[in-house]
């Protein structure tokens, strides 16, 4: 069964322009990843509903931000896959300055759950959009799909590398294992997000809060 904060998951809009962002009041997350990292099986699996957020054999075919509402107030946004080749160069410049221009300039946006392949990662597209995302002040919690490819002492080897990488270059992140297939993880990343949007909601309660 999903947590609580999925009871009343649903769509909300798909936006392929900046100027077609939606004009909530509310709180965002970001879901951002390679393709094929299992960004869209992961957001599956944490609202509880197999066909949630669109998963596609063929990499690269998230084109759009999409915006889920979880209730009042609250969005999970997911950002196009970075990083496959075969999309021509005109796309990936548009899906670049989209991506770019809402996690940088986003008042709404808390943090970005940053989604990495266990197997591979921190790529150096991964390093580029933790150096480029860190401009923002705005904190990051990295799930490593897949867990179940991995041996337990494999899995626990990759989570200590990158926790050790995480408290020598970007001491607030966090860093968690997950597997869609398995549910692994699913109630750790379902109560940081809990976390996210409890503390967001009061962030925005304070007086001169943007």
């Amino acid at each position: 069964m999903a947590h609580p904060l999925f009871r009343h998951a649903e769509f909300y809009t798909t936006v392929n322009h900046l100027r077609d962002l939606p004009q909530t009041t509310g709180v965002e997350v970001a879901f951002v990843g390679r393709s094929n990292a299992g960004k869209s099986s992961a957001i599956n699996t944490l609202v509880g509903k197999g066909r949630f957020a669109f998963t596609s054999k063929t990499p690269g075919r998230t084109q759009h931000i999409n915006f889920f509402q979880l209730g009042e107030n609250r969005f999970m946004v997911d950002l196009p896959g970075y990083g496959y080749a075969r999309v021509p160069l005109s796309v990936r410049q548009h899906w670049a300055h989209l991506l770019g221009t809402y996690l940088q300039t986003r008042a709404a946006l808390y943090g970005m759950i940053l989604i990495m392949d266990i197997r591979r990662p921190l790529t150096q597209l991964d390093l580029q959009m933790l150096e480029w995302f860190a401009q923002t002040d705005k904190t990051v919690h990295i799930l490593l799909t897949k867990a179940d490819k991995l041996s337990r002492s494999k899995v626990h080897a990759v989570l200590a590398e990158i926790e050790q990488f995480l408290a020598t270059n970007y001491s607030g992140h966090t860093v968690q294992a997950f597997s869609s297939l398995t549910k692994e993880g699913t109630q750790e990343a379902a109560e940081l997000l809990q976390s996210w949007f409890d503390k967001g909601s009061d962030e925005q309660l304070l007086p001169n809060s943007s």
